[in-house]
């Protein structure tokens, strides 16, 4: 029965914290599109050539895929706070090292989460290709917007 109890939690905490990183996620793609679309539109109402609106949109895509990154290290923060936390993993180096590494689903770290919690870390690695599948369709959307912008440009 107790190990019933164990990996129900280990369910509920992984969902829990897919969750809460998915639409953290979400709130922050939101929060960079609202900011993309001013930027967009002072770019196109200036008369800038191709040779100046390059690195203009080279430093917005540099600047998503920073703050992407950064929200993604976030997120492996959260879940190594909660290994920490629910005593799947002793080590605060090792959490996140281990959140990291099951977030770009590579898993090759070598630290195994407590028996009762590997779910969780199955669901990690889950969340990570959501997350990266988002984070891609958004560069992709960028992408998309500023082309014809660039597309125009004598």
């Amino acid at each position: 029965m107790d190990g019933f109890i164990s990996e129900r939690a280990s369910w509920i905490w992984g969902l829990s914290l897919i969750v809460l990183t998915v639409a953290m996620h979400a709130l922050g793609v939101v929060a960079m599109a609202l900011t993309m679309v001013g930027i967009r539109v002072r770019v196109e109402r200036q008369p800038l050539g191709l040779l100046a609106v390059i690195p203009i949109v080279t430093g917005v895509i540099a600047a998503v895929g920073l703050l992407l990154a950064t929200m993604h290290v976030v997120e492996a923060g959260i879940w190594a706070t909660a290994y920490l936390w629910l005593g799947a993993i002793r080590s605060p180096m090792d959490a996140i090292f281990y959140s990291v590494d099951s977030l770009t689903t590579r898993g090759a770290s070598g630290v195994v989460l407590e028996r009762s919690w590997r779910m969780m870390g199955a669901l990690e690695s889950v969340d990570g290709m959501l997350l990266c599948g988002i984070s891609t369709a958004y560069i992709f959307a960028v992408i998309q917007v500023y082309w014809p912008t660039l597309s125009r440009r004598d």
